[in-house]
């Protein structure tokens, strides 16, 4: 059977999953009459609400008798890791490029890891029905960018599609068609089939999956040989070291699910049952002629972030999982799948350094935790500082801003004032596009600002450049917080008399306790206030008038602006039902002995 391998790649929203949609609904895998729904591989909840695609997945389908594997992938920068090894499986990739934005930081990001791979490339310039859309010149851009990235003369040879996922049509030129058959037509002939290479089994093991039923699973794709049910192979690892073990079962891809197989031949997709305690870049060989393939190299981290048990005066109340050997075992697992990850014990065995690529790439992994009914507090996110040539340095990323002419001051503003230097300014319609290089630390904390001072309309995105020497310190938040001065319930009554001290993230009602943060104070400087204070009641007071309280509603804050708020002696407690803003150390003397020791320190 003939088989091509794809890979999707694209910028965040330039409409990924939508093509794999109208893919799947173009060569019938679903009846006519069924509803599907949109943006079927996401299928993950944190994918469903947020609209973005965290995890790659894959999909087979057939067309003219070819089969073709679909690898659906991550578009944003944070979760690099999953998309370095997927493309492993991919013989070539389908870049999808946004009409009216052209290429954007992420596009180059993965495009120049699957170029380096020797990946054949097509080029898919998706949306050409939006207004102000410029199909000519994002063609142009997309060569210009494979020219930067070295492509070689077959890889700068590239076929282009035009088309609107949403309207499902694509072509090989501008002329609106009834389906999106020209381009399956092109995936068949443009993108070559996979090499076989005859001889004994090999096959990389570059994604996992897990089934509640036969445990984890190993996906791969089948690079030499056969392989077969029931078949000894030998596991060679990371280490060096090899193990042996046994087929148990075997599974290809069809459609959206699997399909049992006793052969999977060299070049297709497959998934395999029975491995025990397997990694994602370990070799299933033949045990007479074990050769490992090369290992799976996954960019490092850049930020860290320090997961605590909650030792708050309200831990245990809303979760299942609250001591650290629940924290530290969750963990350890989530590393085995995340290949971005890294996890190290520090001194104290109640909190863990974690290493993720961005803040995107940690807070999903704190709200999977919360969801799944762990309560753990987590720390102010910091870069990874190294030691390069003698000279202290630190992660360094190129910042694109796409703005309405009005705001471009304030934002260039904005982003000089955390250390960024702006390289480009070009003027596209009625939009300005800024491009800075700036220190990963001052993005920390960018985007809700950016977004409050633009209305909204600023569009930013971000990607990793390389380590350069430290530029000193950042301006933080500006503004101090309001401290609960005691554990009770909040009341209409004090809130009210404090409304004009700041902007409060609780309600009236709210149990509080000593420590939380409870509002952001208008001035610079923490205060400590009494929230919990009822209303005295005498002959004179009735009750009733307390109605007259006007109470602006708190501040809602989602998990990632809340790492982006909290400063270095805040955390968050993450519970399953609350997230909640806290001071490390709850005791107000305690707090202020440990802030003096530090004080000193600096001085000697």
């Amino acid at each position: 059977m003939e088989i091509r391998n794809i890979a999707i790649i694209a910028h965040v929203d330039h409409g990924k999953t939508t093509l794999v949609d109208k893919i799947l609904h173009a060569t019938k895998v679903f009846r006519d009459n069924q509803d599907a729904g949109e943006l079927i591989m996401d299928s993950n909840d944190l994918e469903k609400e947020r609209g973005i695609t965290i995890f790659s997945k894959n999909a087979s389908v057939m067309y003219n008798g070819v089969k073709i594997n679909v690898i659906d992938t991550p578009g944003h920068a944070d979760f690099g890791g999953e998309v370095e090894r997927v493309l492993k499986m991919a013989d070539g990739v389908l870049l999808l490029v946004d009409a009216f934005e052209g290429p954007m930081p992420q596009t180059r990001f993965v495009l120049q890891k699957a170029l380096h791979l020797g990946l054949k490339p097509m080029v898919i310039i998706n949306k050409v029905d939006k207004p102000n859309c410029r199909p000519e010149e994002v063609h142009e851009a997309v060569f210009e960018l494979f020219f930067n990235l070295d492509a070689t003369e077959a890889q700068l040879d590239f076929p282009t599609f035009y088309g609107s996922g949403k309207n499902g049509w694509f072509n090989d030129s501008l002329t609106p068609t009834t389906d999106i058959i020209p381009l399956l037509d092109g995936i068949i002939k443009y993108v070559p089939a996979p090499i076989v290479n005859e001889g004994p089994t090999q096959m990389q093991i570059t994604s996992l999956d897990y089934s509640s039923f036969l445990g984890r699973i190993a996906v791969g794709k089948v690079a030499r040989g056969t392989i077969r049910e029931g078949q000894n192979i030998v596991l060679m690892q990371a280490d060096g070291s090899v193990k042996k073990s046994k087929v148990k079962e075997l599974y290809v891809f069809e459609s959206l699910g699997k399909k049992k197989a006793t052969e999977v031949f060299c070049g297709d997709i497959c998934a395999v049952v029975g491995l025990e305690n397997f990694n994602i870049g370990d070799t299933i060989c033949d045990p007479e002629t074990p050769e490992a393939l090369p290992l799976i190299s996954v960019d490092e981290p850049t930020m860290s972030m320090m997961f605590g048990i909650n030792n708050s005066p309200f831990f245990g109340k809303d979760g299942k999982f609250v001591t650290s050997r629940h924290l530290r075992d969750r963990l350890m697992k989530e590393t085995e799948k995340n290949l971005a990850l890294r996890v190290e014990d520090t001194g104290s065995a109640d909190s863990f350094l974690v290493f993720g690529r961005g803040i995107l790439h940690l807070g999903i992994l704190i709200e999977t935790m919360r969801r799944e009914g762990y309560e753990l507090t987590v720390g102010q996110p910091q870069v990874i500082v190294k030691e390069i040539g003698g000279k202290k340095s630190e992660p360094f990323e190129n910042l694109v801003v796409d703005v309405p002419n009005d705001y471009s001051g304030k934002v260039i503003d904005m982003v000089t004032r955390r250390k960024g230097e702006l390289l480009v300014m070009e003027t596209k319609g009625d939009m300005q596009h800024l491009e800075f290089e700036i220190p990963s630390r001052g993005l920390i904390g960018l985007r809700s600002s950016m977004l409050t001072n633009t209305a909204g309309e600023a569009v930013m995105a971000h990607r990793f450049l390389e380590y350069k020497p430290w530029k000193g310190p950042i301006p933080g938040r500006s503004n101090g917080v309001l401290i609960a001065k005691n554990q009770a319930t909040t009341t209409g009554y004090s809130i009210d008399k404090l409304q004009d001290r700041g902007s409060f993230f609780v309600d009236p009602g709210e149990d509080v306790y000593v420590g939380q943060i409870i509002a952001e104070h208008i001035k610079p400087g923490d205060l400590i206030v009494n929230a919990t204070e009822g209303k005295q009641l005498t002959n004179m007071r009735a009750s009733g008038s307390d109605d007259s309280v006007r109470i602006i509603p708190k501040i809602q804050m989602t998990l990632e602006e809340c790492m982006e708020y909290i400063q270095q002696d805040e955390c968050i407690e993450v519970t399953p039902k609350i997230i909640r803003l806290r001071k490390t150390i709850l005791d107000e003397d305690t707090r202020k002995k440990f802030q003096k020791m530090l004080k000193t320190e600096e001085v000697s």
